[in-house]
């Protein structure tokens, strides 16, 4: 595996062990009026069901915006773009997944694949955690 394909993943290790994936990540980002924020949080709670039972999904979280509360970023790991694509987008978990957050995509302001970079680590607040 090259380098650039790695990252660390979550958790706690012992000097020098290291754990590693191939991961892409797809943020998107949306603007929620305050009207809305509550039916779309539910939607994204039933949508998860489905990401939660997808192969191709390494796991995923939704934030609101602390300073602009209509501002929301969904974070999903996926094994790699072409299993996201390929598998999710074509298997039997994406109907239910699209169903429940259909009435969200026009509001979607970015949806896009990154790839992370070896820049990656945790802060001491962790350890407190």
């Amino acid at each position: 595996m090259e380098r650039r394909d790695r990252v660390r993943l979550a958790g706690t290790y012992t000097q020098g062990e290291v754990r590693t994936v191939t991961t892409t990540v797809e943020y998107i980002r949306y603007r929620i009026a305050g009207d809305d924020q509550e039916a779309f949080e539910d939607a994204y709670a039933r949508a998860a069901e489905s990401l939660a039972a997808a192969p191709e999904c390494i796991d995923y979280e939704l934030a609101r915006c602390e300073e602009e509360k209509e501002r929301y970023i969904l974070r999903i790991r996926w094994t790699s773009v072409e299993a996201h694509l390929g598998g999710f987008r074509k298997g039997e978990h994406f109907p239910a997944f699209f169903t429940a957050i259909r009435p969200y995509v026009t509001a979607i302001e970015e949806m896009q694949h990154y790839h992370v970079t070896d820049v990656v680590g945790t802060g001491k607040g962790a350890a407190q955690r």
